[in-house]
Formats: structure tokens, sequence, C-alpha cells
């Protein structure tokens, strides 16, 4: 069916429009959280919400990083420490299995790789208490590493880099590679692994949103304020606010401080990401 101009031009019109719906819709909380952060407590709460009030962002920030000798800096490092370790271990974890599923053949491969799919099916909250139960018997709870090593388990990776492993790695250049004497550890280092950097890239920004965001794992594994991450410590200082008020403009200071990771991650490594989206799209 041939759409007319003016059809054509209709559709274009109700796209955009809808598309300028949806970003409205995504944009206005962040708008109104670099507003609010911008605001000292008595405008915060006398101002419009989308309003200017006197501007404060400095002196919240430095109150922000003050506040009791200086916690939310500890937040913010811990954070940055589950993130990138885990994200890091949880990529690369999940790349090697990808490509063992993808370059090996072995008794039970597809039976195994439908395990890793059903893991995809359930969901992160439902594996909160188990995880907790098993890192109590461990002696593990409310350590570093009870909020770091469940994190290191990935279906969802593992999926996407098989997928990325079949778009990216042929077959016959590690079939030459072993004809050329190679040892498997090093054609994956050396052969393979660099085609596969795109969806690494890829693997590890969905693994460091998720882990920036995973509030209920730390609230279950971590009861010591200096592990927290700067989510579950925000999440603290927001249950304080009706008896410490003072807490109000830090609350909104520390979330902004804590989107600003996730956007430098994504704005610096987007052309990995973006390209390593359409892997597999043509065979």
């Amino acid at each position: 069916m041939i759409l007319t101009p003016g059809r054509r031009m209709l559709s274009r019109t109700a796209v955009n429009a809808a598309l300028l719906l949806v970003a409205g819709y995504t944009l206005l909380p962040l708008v109104w959280l670099v507003l609010a952060a911008t605001k000292n407590r008595r405008d915060l709460f006398a101002t419009d919400p989308y309003s200017l009030g006197e501007f404060s962002l400095f002196a919240n920030l430095g109150d922000l990083f003050a506040y009791n000798d200086g916690i939310f800096g500890r937040w913010l490092a811990n954070s940055l420490f589950y993130t990138l370790t885990g994200s890091l271990l949880s990529a690369l974890i999940s790349t090697a299995c990808g490509y063992a599923f993808h370059a090996y053949a072995f008794r039970h491969k597809e039976s195994l790789f439908g395990v890793v799919l059903a893991g995809i099916l359930v969901p992160a909250t439902v594996l909160q208490l188990p995880l907790y139960l098993m890192a109590s018997a461990a002696g593990a709870v409310n350590t570093y590493w009870a909020y770091l090593v469940p994190a290191l388990v990935n279906p969802f990776g593992v999926y996407l880099a098989r997928v990325f492993a079949e778009g990216y790695v042929p077959d016959e250049v590690v079939a030459a590679a072993r004809v050329d004497g190679a040892g498997e550890l090093r054609i994956f280092t050396r052969v393979s692994f660099p085609m596969l950097w795109p969806g690494f890239v890829t693997i590890f920004l969905f693994t460091f949103t998720a882990i920036w965001n995973n509030f209920y794992g730390a609230l279950l594994m971590l009861n010591d304020e200096r592990l927290y991450p700067v989510s579950l410590g925000l999440f603290m200082w927001n249950r304080s606010v009706y008896q410490q008020p003072e807490l109000y403009p830090l609350v909104i200071a520390g979330s902004l401080v804590s989107v600003v990771p996730l956007v430098l991650a994504f704005l610096g490594l987007q052309r990995f990401w973006r390209s390593g989206l359409t892997a597999g799209a043509v065979k």
C-alpha cells in the first residue's frame, strides 16, 4: 500500500508526537530532580516544582559530602567498587560462557543453555531470600562479598554473549587458529575476545546499571552503614526526613549525584554498545 503525501505527513506527525510524549514523560522527573537540587530547603517547599529558587546547588553538595563525617562519599565509593568490580567480572564470565556455548560441542549443550534461559525468567527479587540464606549459612552477611558475589552470575549476559559470539566470531577463524597451533585460552583471549569487545561492553553496561540499582539485595545483605551503596544510604536518609527535615536537600542532591555515573558510563561507551546491539541481525 502506497501512502499519499498527506497520509505520509499525518503518519510522521503522529509518530513524532508519540515520541515527544514519551521523551517528555521520561525527562520530566530528571528535570524536576535537577531543579530541586538547586534549591534550599525553604524554596524546595515554597516554590513550584518546576520553578527556580535561590541557587543553592553548591551549598547542597557541600553539605551532602560533609554530613555525618562524609558518609555519602563512602557510599558513593562503595557503589563504584561494587559496580565496577561486579560488572567487569560478570561481563567477563558471561562472555566466556557465551563463547563456549558457541565454539564448543559437548553433551547436553542445548539443554544446559535452556537452563540458562530459564534463569532469565526468574525475577531477581525472588532470588534475594535464598541468596540471603546461603550467605547467612556461609557467614558472609554484612560483608562486601554478600553483595558482590551474586552479581557475578548473569544468565541474560550469557545469552547475549552467545548471540554476540554467533554474530561476531566466525567458525572459520577459530578453526584457522587451531590449525596454527593456538591453544583454546589463547584463541579466546587473542582472537575471539577482540571480536567480542562490543558485546562485552554491552553486557558490562547492562550489568553496571543492574548492580548500581540493586537496592533490595543491599537492603537484605548489609546492616553496617559503612558498607551501604548509595541507593540504600539515600533510602535510609529518606526514612528519617520527617524527624530530620534538613535531610530533604541532601537526599535530592544525593539522588542527582547518583545519576551521574550512569550517564557518564552510557555516554562514554555508547559507540560500542550501539554497534553491538545489531549483532546477529544479518546472517
